[in-house]
Protein backbone atom coordinates (compact mmCIF):
# COMPACT_ATOMS: atom_id res chain seq x y z
CA UNK A 1 0.00 0.00 0.00
CA UNK A 2 1.52 3.31 -1.11
CA UNK A 3 1.56 6.35 1.15
CA UNK A 4 2.26 10.05 0.73
CA UNK A 5 2.72 12.72 3.40
CA UNK A 6 1.66 16.37 3.17
CA UNK A 7 3.52 18.48 5.73
CA UNK A 8 7.12 17.65 6.61
CA UNK A 9 7.30 19.18 10.09
CA UNK A 10 7.89 17.52 13.47
CA UNK A 11 5.15 14.87 13.37
CA UNK A 12 6.00 13.77 9.82
CA UNK A 13 9.05 12.01 11.26
CA UNK A 14 6.75 9.73 13.25
CA UNK A 15 4.51 8.99 10.27
CA UNK A 16 7.37 8.33 7.87
CA UNK A 17 9.20 6.06 10.31
CA UNK A 18 6.01 4.06 10.93
CA UNK A 19 5.26 3.63 7.22
CA UNK A 20 8.86 2.58 6.57
CA UNK A 21 8.67 -0.04 9.31
CA UNK A 22 5.35 -1.63 8.32
CA UNK A 23 5.47 -4.69 6.09
CA UNK A 24 3.46 -4.02 2.95
CA UNK A 25 3.61 -0.22 3.25
CA UNK A 26 5.75 2.13 1.16
CA UNK A 27 6.29 5.88 1.32
CA UNK A 28 6.34 7.07 -2.29
CA UNK A 29 6.07 10.86 -1.98
CA UNK A 30 6.12 13.81 0.43
CA UNK A 31 5.14 17.46 0.03
CA UNK A 32 5.81 20.70 1.88
CA UNK A 33 5.72 24.38 0.90
CA UNK A 34 9.25 24.62 2.36
CA UNK A 35 11.25 22.75 -0.28
CA UNK A 36 14.19 22.06 2.03
CA UNK A 37 11.96 20.15 4.48
CA UNK A 38 10.36 18.08 1.73
CA UNK A 39 13.70 17.32 0.10
CA UNK A 40 15.29 16.26 3.37
CA UNK A 41 12.51 13.81 4.24
CA UNK A 42 12.40 12.45 0.69
CA UNK A 43 16.13 11.82 0.67
CA UNK A 44 15.91 9.91 3.95
CA UNK A 45 13.33 7.46 2.55
CA UNK A 46 14.26 7.47 -1.11
CA UNK A 47 10.96 8.86 -2.36
CA UNK A 48 9.80 11.81 -4.48
CA UNK A 49 9.07 15.26 -3.09
CA UNK A 50 6.83 18.15 -4.09
CA UNK A 51 6.41 21.77 -3.09
CA UNK A 52 2.83 21.87 -4.37
CA UNK A 53 0.82 18.97 -2.97
CA UNK A 54 -1.74 19.36 -5.78
CA UNK A 55 0.88 18.04 -8.22
CA UNK A 56 1.47 15.06 -5.95
CA UNK A 57 -2.24 14.26 -5.77
CA UNK A 58 -2.34 13.83 -9.56
CA UNK A 59 -0.35 10.60 -9.21
CA UNK A 60 -2.32 7.38 -9.54
CA UNK A 61 0.13 5.31 -7.48
CA UNK A 62 -0.84 6.82 -4.10
CA UNK A 63 -3.38 4.97 -1.95
CA UNK A 64 -3.25 6.94 1.31
CA UNK A 65 -2.31 10.54 2.12
CA UNK A 66 -1.15 11.34 5.66
CA UNK A 67 -2.11 14.92 6.53
CA UNK A 68 0.52 16.45 8.84
CA UNK A 69 0.05 20.17 8.23
CA UNK A 70 -1.04 22.80 10.83
CA UNK A 71 -4.38 21.84 12.35
CA UNK A 72 -6.39 24.64 10.77
CA UNK A 73 -5.45 23.36 7.32
CA UNK A 74 -6.40 19.73 7.88
CA UNK A 75 -9.76 20.06 6.15
CA UNK A 76 -8.24 21.72 3.08
CA UNK A 77 -5.68 18.98 2.43
CA UNK A 78 -7.93 16.09 3.44
CA UNK A 79 -10.81 17.22 1.23
CA UNK A 80 -8.50 17.75 -1.76
CA UNK A 81 -6.94 14.32 -1.25
CA UNK A 82 -10.28 12.51 -0.96
CA UNK A 83 -11.61 14.28 -4.06
CA UNK A 84 -8.46 13.04 -5.83
CA UNK A 85 -9.40 9.46 -4.89
CA UNK A 86 -7.04 9.01 -1.95
CA UNK A 87 -7.82 7.68 1.50
CA UNK A 88 -6.59 9.97 4.29
CA UNK A 89 -5.01 9.68 7.72
CA UNK A 90 -5.32 13.04 9.46
CA UNK A 91 -3.25 14.10 12.45
CA UNK A 92 -5.01 15.26 15.59
CA UNK A 93 -7.11 17.27 16.06
CA UNK A 94 -9.42 16.53 13.12
CA UNK A 95 -9.47 20.29 12.45
CA UNK A 96 -10.07 23.35 14.64
CA UNK A 97 -13.79 23.97 13.94
CA UNK A 98 -16.84 21.74 13.73
CA UNK A 99 -17.91 23.12 10.31
CA UNK A 100 -14.50 22.13 8.92
CA UNK A 101 -14.80 18.67 10.46
CA UNK A 102 -18.31 18.27 9.04
CA UNK A 103 -17.08 19.27 5.58
CA UNK A 104 -14.47 16.50 5.83
CA UNK A 105 -17.14 13.99 6.82
CA UNK A 106 -19.37 15.05 3.95
CA UNK A 107 -16.52 14.64 1.47
CA UNK A 108 -15.73 11.17 2.80
CA UNK A 109 -19.37 10.14 2.36
CA UNK A 110 -19.59 11.55 -1.16
CA UNK A 111 -16.29 10.15 -2.42
CA UNK A 112 -16.37 6.81 -0.62
CA UNK A 113 -12.83 7.41 0.64
CA UNK A 114 -11.86 6.24 4.11
CA UNK A 115 -10.67 8.72 6.72
CA UNK A 116 -8.85 7.95 9.96
CA UNK A 117 -8.15 10.64 12.57
CA UNK A 118 -5.01 10.07 14.63
CA UNK A 119 -5.88 9.07 18.16
CA UNK A 120 -3.04 6.65 18.65
CA UNK A 121 -3.54 6.23 22.39
CA UNK A 122 -6.71 4.25 21.75
CA UNK A 123 -4.25 1.63 20.44
CA UNK A 124 -2.03 1.66 23.56
CA UNK A 125 -1.98 -1.61 25.50
CA UNK A 126 -3.14 0.25 28.63
CA UNK A 127 -6.18 1.83 26.98
CA UNK A 128 -7.17 -1.46 25.37
CA UNK A 129 -7.20 -3.07 28.83
CA UNK A 130 -9.25 -0.22 30.33
CA UNK A 131 -11.80 -0.19 27.50
CA UNK A 132 -12.20 -3.96 27.67
CA UNK A 133 -12.84 -3.75 31.42
CA UNK A 134 -15.48 -1.06 30.88
CA UNK A 135 -17.19 -2.76 27.95
CA UNK A 136 -17.31 -6.12 29.73
CA UNK A 137 -18.93 -4.53 32.78
CA UNK A 138 -16.12 -5.25 35.22
CA UNK A 139 -16.11 -1.64 36.45
CA UNK A 140 -19.89 -1.54 36.70
CA UNK A 141 -21.57 1.85 36.59
CA UNK A 142 -19.05 4.61 35.94
CA UNK A 143 -19.04 7.49 38.41
CA UNK A 144 -16.08 9.71 37.51
CA UNK A 145 -13.38 10.29 34.93
CA UNK A 146 -10.55 12.81 34.73
CA UNK A 147 -8.04 13.75 32.05
CA UNK A 148 -4.80 15.48 33.06
CA UNK A 149 -2.14 16.62 30.61
CA UNK A 150 0.54 18.40 32.64
CA UNK A 151 3.14 19.22 30.03
CA UNK A 152 5.63 21.96 29.26
CA UNK A 153 6.39 23.82 26.06
CA UNK A 154 8.95 26.61 25.89
CA UNK A 155 8.35 29.98 24.27
CA UNK A 156 10.88 28.83 21.64
CA UNK A 157 8.55 25.95 20.77
CA UNK A 158 5.76 28.38 19.99
CA UNK A 159 8.15 30.70 18.14
CA UNK A 160 9.35 27.81 15.92
CA UNK A 161 6.36 28.19 13.58
CA UNK A 162 4.27 31.26 12.93
CA UNK A 163 1.14 29.08 13.09
CA UNK A 164 1.83 27.78 16.59
CA UNK A 165 -0.17 29.37 19.36
CA UNK A 166 -2.68 30.97 16.97
CA UNK A 167 -6.43 30.51 16.94
CA UNK A 168 -6.55 30.35 13.15
CA UNK A 169 -4.15 27.47 12.55
CA UNK A 170 -3.46 25.90 15.96
CA UNK A 171 -7.11 26.23 16.94
CA UNK A 172 -6.23 26.60 20.61
CA UNK A 173 -3.36 25.86 22.94
CA UNK A 174 -2.78 23.34 25.70
CA UNK A 175 -6.20 21.73 25.25
CA UNK A 176 -6.54 21.61 21.46
CA UNK A 177 -2.94 20.71 20.70
CA UNK A 178 -1.53 18.75 23.63
CA UNK A 179 -4.54 17.57 25.71
CA UNK A 180 -6.70 16.41 22.80
CA UNK A 181 -5.40 12.84 23.14
CA UNK A 182 -6.51 12.35 26.74
CA UNK A 183 -9.70 14.35 26.23
CA UNK A 184 -10.46 11.77 23.55
CA UNK A 185 -9.65 8.88 25.90
CA UNK A 186 -11.90 10.42 28.56
CA UNK A 187 -14.97 10.54 26.34
CA UNK A 188 -14.03 7.21 24.70
CA UNK A 189 -14.09 5.59 28.15
CA UNK A 190 -17.05 7.32 29.80
CA UNK A 191 -19.21 8.04 26.77
CA UNK A 192 -20.72 11.24 25.39
CA UNK A 193 -20.18 14.51 27.25
CA UNK A 194 -23.36 16.44 27.99
CA UNK A 195 -22.08 19.71 29.44
CA UNK A 196 -18.81 21.42 30.30
CA UNK A 197 -17.82 24.43 32.42
CA UNK A 198 -14.31 25.76 31.94
CA UNK A 199 -11.68 28.36 32.75
CA UNK A 200 -8.66 29.05 30.55
CA UNK A 201 -5.68 31.33 30.89
CA UNK A 202 -2.51 32.45 29.16
CA UNK A 203 -0.24 32.74 32.15
CA UNK A 204 3.33 31.86 31.21
CA UNK A 205 3.71 32.37 27.43
CA UNK A 206 3.43 36.04 26.60
CA UNK A 207 3.61 35.82 22.82
CA UNK A 208 0.76 33.41 22.05
CA UNK A 209 -2.94 34.02 21.41
CA UNK A 210 -4.20 30.81 22.98
CA UNK A 211 -4.29 29.24 26.44
CA UNK A 212 -1.39 27.55 28.20
CA UNK A 213 -3.62 26.39 31.07
CA UNK A 214 -7.20 25.17 31.22
CA UNK A 215 -9.38 23.45 33.81
CA UNK A 216 -12.93 22.23 33.33
CA UNK A 217 -15.75 20.39 35.08
CA UNK A 218 -17.52 17.81 32.94
CA UNK A 219 -20.96 16.19 33.10
CA UNK A 220 -21.48 13.07 31.01
CA UNK A 221 -24.79 12.01 29.51
CA UNK A 222 -24.63 8.89 31.68
CA UNK A 223 -24.75 11.07 34.80
CA UNK A 224 -21.07 10.57 35.64
CA UNK A 225 -18.96 13.61 36.49
CA UNK A 226 -15.41 14.46 35.46
CA UNK A 227 -12.57 16.90 35.09
CA UNK A 228 -10.19 18.08 32.37
CA UNK A 229 -6.84 19.72 33.08
CA UNK A 230 -4.39 20.75 30.38
CA UNK A 231 -1.25 22.85 30.45
CA UNK A 232 1.97 23.67 28.66
CA UNK A 233 3.45 25.50 31.64
CA UNK A 234 4.14 22.61 34.03
CA UNK A 235 7.95 22.80 33.91
CA UNK A 236 9.88 20.64 33.20
CA UNK A 237 7.02 18.53 31.82
CA UNK A 238 5.16 16.19 34.15
CA UNK A 239 2.64 13.56 33.06
CA UNK A 240 -0.54 12.65 31.28
CA UNK A 241 -3.11 10.82 33.36
CA UNK A 242 -6.54 9.25 33.03
CA UNK A 243 -8.48 8.35 36.21
CA UNK A 244 -11.72 6.34 36.16
CA UNK A 245 -13.88 5.42 39.16
CA UNK A 246 -16.68 2.87 38.90
CA UNK A 247 -18.95 0.99 41.29
CA UNK A 248 -16.74 -2.09 41.08
CA UNK A 249 -13.30 -0.54 41.08
CA UNK A 250 -10.88 2.14 39.95
CA UNK A 251 -8.40 2.10 37.09
CA UNK A 252 -5.87 4.64 35.92
CA UNK A 253 -3.37 5.34 33.17
CA UNK A 254 -0.30 7.52 33.58
CA UNK A 255 2.13 8.33 30.77
CA UNK A 256 0.27 5.83 28.56
CA UNK A 257 0.77 2.87 30.92
CA UNK A 258 -1.50 1.35 33.55
CA UNK A 259 -0.85 3.17 36.83
CA UNK A 260 -3.35 1.32 39.02
CA UNK A 261 -5.84 -1.49 38.50
CA UNK A 262 -8.18 -2.08 41.45
CA UNK A 263 -11.16 -4.32 40.68
CA UNK A 264 -13.46 -6.01 43.19
CA UNK A 265 -13.47 -9.17 41.05
CA UNK A 266 -9.68 -9.19 40.59
CA UNK A 267 -8.18 -12.43 39.29
CA UNK A 268 -4.66 -13.80 39.28
CA UNK A 269 -4.27 -12.48 35.75
CA UNK A 270 -5.05 -8.94 36.95
CA UNK A 271 -1.89 -8.91 39.10
CA UNK A 272 0.24 -8.87 35.93
CA UNK A 273 -1.56 -6.10 34.06
CA UNK A 274 0.63 -3.32 35.47
CA UNK A 275 3.75 -4.76 33.84
CA UNK A 276 3.10 -3.29 30.35
CA UNK A 277 5.74 -4.36 27.85
CA UNK A 278 4.88 -1.80 25.15
CA UNK A 279 7.73 0.68 24.67
CA UNK A 280 6.36 4.11 25.55
CA UNK A 281 7.98 7.53 25.33
CA UNK A 282 5.92 10.60 26.13
CA UNK A 283 6.09 14.17 24.86
CA UNK A 284 5.90 15.91 28.24
CA UNK A 285 8.68 18.33 27.34
CA UNK A 286 9.41 17.58 23.68
CA UNK A 287 6.87 16.96 20.93
CA UNK A 288 9.45 15.01 18.93
CA UNK A 289 9.97 12.46 21.71
CA UNK A 290 6.59 10.72 21.37
CA UNK A 291 6.72 6.95 20.78
CA UNK A 292 5.73 5.71 17.35
CA UNK A 293 4.45 2.22 18.18
CA UNK A 294 0.79 3.19 18.62
CA UNK A 295 0.89 5.42 15.53
CA UNK A 296 2.05 2.33 13.65
CA UNK A 297 -0.85 0.31 15.05
CA UNK A 298 -3.32 2.94 13.85
CA UNK A 299 -1.76 3.08 10.39
CA UNK A 300 -1.97 -0.71 10.17
CA UNK A 301 -5.62 -0.53 11.23
CA UNK A 302 -6.24 1.85 8.33
CA UNK A 303 -4.50 -0.51 5.92
CA UNK A 304 -6.66 -3.39 7.12
CA UNK A 305 -9.79 -1.22 6.83
CA UNK A 306 -8.97 -0.46 3.20
CA UNK A 307 -8.18 -4.09 2.37
CA UNK A 308 -11.34 -5.41 4.02
CA UNK A 309 -13.62 -2.48 3.13
CA UNK A 310 -14.56 -1.58 6.70
CA UNK A 311 -14.42 1.63 8.71
CA UNK A 312 -11.13 2.37 10.46
CA UNK A 313 -11.48 2.19 14.24
CA UNK A 314 -11.02 5.96 14.60
CA UNK A 315 -13.07 7.20 11.67
CA UNK A 316 -14.24 10.75 11.05
CA UNK A 317 -17.23 10.47 13.38
CA UNK A 318 -14.95 9.31 16.19
CA UNK A 319 -12.42 12.05 15.41
CA UNK A 320 -15.13 14.69 15.66
CA UNK A 321 -16.11 13.73 19.23
CA UNK A 322 -13.11 15.15 21.15
CA UNK A 323 -13.16 18.24 18.91
CA UNK A 324 -16.77 18.89 19.93
CA UNK A 325 -15.79 18.65 23.60
CA UNK A 326 -12.89 21.07 23.14
CA UNK A 327 -14.95 23.57 21.15
CA UNK A 328 -17.52 23.56 23.97
CA UNK A 329 -14.76 24.01 26.55
CA UNK A 330 -13.49 27.13 24.78
CA UNK A 331 -17.02 28.50 24.45
CA UNK A 332 -17.59 28.01 28.17
CA UNK A 333 -14.35 29.78 29.04
CA UNK A 334 -15.27 32.64 26.72
CA UNK A 335 -18.81 33.09 28.03
CA UNK A 336 -18.31 32.12 31.66
CA UNK A 337 -21.26 29.72 31.41
CA UNK A 338 -21.79 25.95 31.16
CA UNK A 339 -22.03 24.84 27.53
CA UNK A 340 -23.76 21.81 26.02
CA UNK A 341 -21.57 19.70 23.74
CA UNK A 342 -22.73 19.50 20.11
Amino acid sequence: MRFAIVGCGVISATHSACIDGIDGAELVAVADIVEEKAQKLAQKYGCDYYVDYHDMLKRDDIDVVNVCVPSGLHHVIAIDAMKAGKHVIVEKPMDVTLPAADAMLETAYKTGMKMSIISQHRFDDAMIEVKNAIDSGRLGKLYFGASHTKWYRSQEYYDSGDWRGTWELDGGGAIMNQSVHYVDLLQYALGPVDEIYAYTGTLAHVRIEVEDLAVASVKFKSGALGMIEGSTLAWPGLSTKLDIYGENGTVGIENDKLAYWNLKDATEEDKHKLSCKQEIKVGAADAAAISASSHARQIMDMMDAIKNNRDPKVNGEEGRKPLAVIVALYESARTGKPVKVS
